[in-house]
């Protein structure tokens, strides 16, 4: 991770590395039609009954004295009046109120489109802030892959492997048998990833506001606020409209449909939500245990073949006009079946990186026993510990999973606590855990 610093004290481009988006001078660096802005200050203006231009600012997410120069031009067009009266308590701030022209033209606005808020940012100026972050900037070191996997406990070849294909931000495929740790490593790489990026609040195209920051998706970094009154401003060293994040993490598995892919358009609002991998660019987008949704999992990779080959998607209006979108997101596909029961060669050759995931050899299972079971406060027994070893895994030729101690483990605090005993392991508590990891195969009448 990147050495640790005060927010307030250090530019966010220091901090992370990525070139923030700058903040915009005058009304035709903001980039949108006039009109819109305007509208979207009379929509937020009613919704809200904020009437400190500061207030304002933040809530439209621009700049102080470009709200100003909207308030002003509103004004002129008589729909924003001075109320007359200075706010001590905010700086001796002027207040402005909507006139009833202002209100007739913000019901109008509303009619077209509720959406009211921060201004959206063009869609060809996020292009531009997409190249200065994208997820094929990052160079990751061994060092810092196996930091973000420390509680993973990994064979070196796994990591030789998986470090090109993260450095290279193309698209992974993880497979092998299940409960050895392929979510994890998922989660793993996203935490060694590290910086933080800028996501836009909304993108505009075409008229359309599309939103794309998503509280459920995104980790917002620490939030700036400036003091009205203060001759120095830390949040305008970016532009306003973008939440400064961790690089995001979309996680989808049996769930994920395509319709998720499209843009959602709200008919009440008459707004569109960003798809997912939209909202996860910059970032990972995690399909897990593929092979398990409803759509089958070629139709799902077929989906993605524009993507991953040609970095760009593309997505539609509820008009029909289909636009295209920058795809900069690394994606990570996850499954317990075999590649070639699933796959066709022409969807595998469009994958990048192939990695099996194994379960652990002996030695490093008993490694991640031991570490559970110190984490888990559970002393371990050499009586115990050979039973499983000798008696019990013979059963099932021996072939030992990554997820298999921290079950057994929990099944035994589980009889402890149930029976009134301080944890202790035995070869019966053992037999006893056991009996749950398995079903055993037999008829049952019906």
């Amino acid at each position: 991770m990147n050495v640790q610093v005060n927010p307030a004290q250090q530019p966010p481009a220091q901090q992370s590395g990525v070139l923030p988006p700058p903040s915009p001078r005058s009304l035709a660096d903001v980039g949108i039609n006039t009109v819109m802005m305007r509208d979207i200050l009379l929509k937020t203006m009613f919704r809200t009954n904020l009437t400190l231009v500061s207030e304002i600012a933040r809530a439209i997410s621009l700049p102080v004295p470009l709200t100003q120069d909207l308030v002003d031009l509103a004004r002129s067009q008589r729909m924003i009046e001075a109320m007359g009266t200075m706010h001590a308590t905010a700086g001796n701030e002027m207040g402005y109120q909507l006139t009833d022209g202002g209100k007739a033209r913000a019901l109008d606005a509303l009619s077209q489109s509720e959406y009211y808020g921060a201004v959206p940012v063009p869609l060809e100026m996020y292009r531009e802030q997409i190249q200065r972050q994208s997820v094929r900037n990052i160079k990751l070191s061994r060092e810092q892959l196996m930091s973000g996997m420390g509680h993973l406990i990994l064979p070196p070849d796994l990591l030789s492997n998986l470090g090109p294909a993260v450095t290279s931000g193309r698209s992974i495929l993880m497979y092998g048998p299940p409960g050895n740790g392929k979510s994890s490593i998922s989660h793993g790489i996203r935490a060694a990833l590290g910086d933080k990026i800028y996501v836009p609040r909304a993108i505009e195209y075409s008229g359309q506001v599309i939103s794309v920051y998503d509280p459920i998706v995104h980790s917002a970094a620490e939030d700036v606020r400036d003091d009205p009154n203060a001759l120095r401003r830390t949040s305008n060293r970016f532009d306003q409209r973008y939440v400064y994040c961790e690089r995001p993490s979309v996680i989808t598995g049996g769930e994920l449909s395509l319709e998720m892919l499209d843009l959602t358009y709200n008919p009440t609002a008459r707004t569109y939500q960003a798809p997912l991998q939209l909202k996860a660019t910059g970032g990972i987008f995690i399909i897990d245990d593929l092979g398990r949704q409803a759509e089958p999992p070629q139709k799902i990779v077929n989906r993605w073949i524009v993507p991953l080959e040609e970095s760009r998607d593309i997505l539609a209006l509820q008009s029909g006009e289909k636009f295209t979108v920058p795809f900069d997101t690394l994606v990570i596909f996850s499954t317990n079946f075999h590649p070639n029961e699933i796959f066709d060669g022409a969807a595998l050759r469009r994958i990048f990186f192939k990695i099996k995931i194994d379960g652990p050899d002996q030695a490093n299972f008993l490694k991640i026993f031991a570490m559970v079971a110190r984490k888990k406060k559970m002393p371990l027994d050499e009586r115990a510990m050979m039973h499983l070893m000798k008696v019990k895994f013979p059963t099932i030729e021996n072939n030992y999973a990554n997820y298999m101690p921290t079950f057994l483990i929990d099944q035994i605090i589980s009889v402890c606590e149930f029976e009134g005993i301080p944890y202790q392991m035995s070869p019966d508590l053992i037999d006893r855990a056991w009996s749950n990891m398995f079903v055993r195969q037999e008829a049952i009448a019906h």
